[in-house]
């Protein structure tokens, strides 16, 4: 089966870029950004993935604002050629190769439209491989890289229009592909172990000059299997960048030091401490105080409906909100989050997100069971 990609010199394997080199099912691609104001008023998360052994192509678009989220939810048989990247009303059009990103969503039943432009100010960001097994086989296995900017354009939402100015809305874009348990859950051969512990953070955060990424996966003792630290100079608008140029990218190898106050009774963050660090000994510490909560479920994650890779049909489109604070913080769709922050380095302030999901028991402090909440004040941590 040929393709466009085709035509270009950039095989991996004998076979044509539509085949995968792997026939695992929990293969993905995915596009995922976010955008949020600096006053902390609107925050928007953006994800589209194709599942190429699935035969699945999905995207969500998801906005808070005054306290509510919506979610625009949008899923397809993935079409033929890989660079189409439509799904219904839904678009994204990549102007330039790292550089600008286009999101159209046309008029449609749900009331959710918009048309966005994504511009980069920083070079791309490449993370360490993330690689996981369970008893038996691969459940994760990604490659991931991430690249500050900004937003332009307008959003139309619940009969409201927003500007979203340039000057004033900070974004982010993470490209991820490889192995991750999507579509429906693999039940065939012995019975294994139900699940694992996963605890996540990840904070990238804007500056003035510069931007910073910290990020971490740890197991339920706390021990720190992987972490992703960067810091990289940063411009007003960079447009295109040249992937092979870091000349203004600096990675530190070492563990991601952090201090979380948990909500009593949720596993949110109401305040953190990271401190990043490199084997030198160099170091920085930043202070984070969330603004606005966003549910990753808005644009799929761990979503009962509309959760990734799942088979909805030729097309299927839909739309749903809440109130921020009336889901249960405890349910298995809910425990994936990011919050808006407001960051703090020493003299310096920056906007950005801490991001959480906590699965499992996590003895650092002291959450219990599968879902068990964080102890209150009168229970203080181990």
């Amino acid at each position: 089966m040929i393709t466009r990609f085709d035509d270009f010199p950039i095989h991996q394997t004998v076979d044509p870029i539509a085949y995968t080199a792997t026939s695992d099912r929990f293969t993905y691609d995915r596009y995922w950004y976010n955008g949020h104001s600096r006053d902390g008023a609107v925050y928007f998360a953006v994800a589209l993935g194709r599942y190429p052994n699935l035969g699945i192509l999905d995207c969500g678009f998801s906005l808070v604002i005054d306290g509510r989220q919506y979610a625009f939810h949008a899923s397809r048989r993935a079409p033929r050629e890989p660079s189409e990247t439509v799904v219904g009303p839904f678009s994204l059009q990549i102007l330039e190769p790292m550089g600008r990103h286009r999101l159209r969503i046309e008029p449609n039943e749900t009331g959710i439209e918009c048309d966005l432009v994504f511009t980069p100010r920083s070079c791309a960001i490449e993370e360490g491989r993330q690689t996981k097994r369970n008893e038996r086989h691969l459940i994760q296995d990604v490659t991931r890289f991430d690249q500050f900017g900004f937003w332009h354009g307008y959003i139309r939402c619940n009969g409201i229009e927003l500007a979203v100015d340039a000057s004033e809305t900070f974004g982010l874009k993470d490209r991820s592909w490889g192995i991750r348990q999507v579509g429906e859950r693999y039940t065939g051969g012995a019975p294994m172990q139900a699940s694992h512990n996963v605890h996540f953070l990840w904070a990238p955060i804007h500056w003035r000059e510069r931007c910073t990424l910290a990020g971490l996966y740890e197991d339920g003792d706390g021990y720190q299997w992987h972490s992703d630290q960067a810091i990289v100079t940063a411009g007003a608008v960079a447009q295109t960048i040249d992937p092979g140029d870091e000349s203004g990218l600096t990675q530190w190898r070492g563990r991601v030091e952090h201090q979380l106050c948990f909500e009593p009774g949720t596993r949110r963050a109401s305040s953190a401490q990271i401190r990043m660090q490199d084997r030198d000994g160099e170091n920085i510490e930043i202070d984070l105080e969330p603004v606005a909560l966003f549910r990753m479920k808005g644009i799929g994650y761990q979503h009962p409906e509309w959760g990734h890779g799942a088979w909805k049909g030729e097309l299927a489109i839909g739309a749903e909100s809440w109130d921020c604070d009336a889901p249960d913080p405890l349910a298995w769709e809910n425990l994936h989050i990011q919050q808006l922050v407001v960051a703090r380095c020493g003299d310096e302030v920056g906007y950005g997100v801490l991001e959480q999901m906590h699965i499992g028991p996590y003895a650092p402090y002291g959450l219990e069971g599968m879902f068990g909440g964080a102890p209150g004040a009168d229970q203080p941590l181990p």
